[in-house]
């Protein structure tokens, strides 16, 4: 992946805010999201971390940057799906929306979690619900509906799943999980006996413990096909 050096040339381009976000998602999606710092960012361009400040205000403002930049990537991705002709396509029409919000996630798999701290909300990321919603009323949902769709949906609206627990130290695999799991075996049996049976396989899909593409979409599609039945029961 290429990043956002200064050029060896004696001409240095300019900083603008657009350059240093791009720069900070480069990193972060290089090194992790913990690798990226002001520090370690102004050694990325190429300037001192003093230079930063004209163009981010803090870490926040940085954070909240670089999740802005990420929501415009879903939000122009999904733009340009095909729109579903009539009403009777929106549930499809809204699984593929999900879906390329969260294969831009799969990019850049540090984004969940930052997205998760954020008390401001891109623009980006209202165009992207307001759009669902709008397949939603276009396949008949009332706004009563549709707002509990919205909660049911929760943070799969965008790509990704919460998750209820996750080991500290995971690394990639469950046999952590499981050593805790075992030591309460008398208290917890059917958790033991499920994550000893049940492993994820394909890290490169998976933007969780367990948030890999087949239970996110298990999990979309049985939201989706409730929401269908719901609609039909009027």
């Amino acid at each position: 992946m290429t990043t956002a050096h200064a050029p060896a040339t004696g001409s240095r381009v300019p900083l603008n805010r657009s350059r240093v976000l791009a720069a900070a998602v480069a990193l972060a999606d290089r090194d992790g999201i913990e690798a990226l710092t002001m520090r370690s960012l102004a050694r990325e361009l190429g300037v001192e971390a003093m230079s930063l400040y004209h163009h981010v205000a803090n870490k926040d403002d940085l954070l909240d940057g670089i999740v802005h930049v990420v929501a415009g990537e879903i939000q122009a991705a999904a733009s340009a799906l095909e729109p579903p002709p009539d009403g009777s396509g929106w549930k499809a029409a809204m699984r593929r929306r999900i879906l390329t919000a969260r294969s831009v996630l799969l990019r850049h798999p540090w984004a969940p979690g930052v997205l998760e701290t954020r008390t401001t909300m891109s623009p980006h990321v209202v165009r992207h619900y307001d759009a669902l919603l709008g397949l939603m009323r276009l396949g008949g949902f009332s706004y009563d509906l549709a707002h509990h769709a919205m909660h049911a949906l929760g943070s799969r609206a965008l790509g990704f799943t919460q998750e209820l627990f996750e080991p500290a130290d995971d690394d990639g695999d469950d046999d952590t999980a499981i050593a805790m799991l075992e030591q309460m075996a008398d208290q917890a049996p059917h958790l033991v006996e499920m994550m000893t049976e049940i492993t994820h396989d394909g890290p490169e899909s998976t933007l969780g413990w367990c948030d890999d593409q087949t239970e996110f979409e298990f999990g979309l599609d049985l939201i989706l096909d409730g929401l269908e039945n719901r609609l039909r029961q009027g």
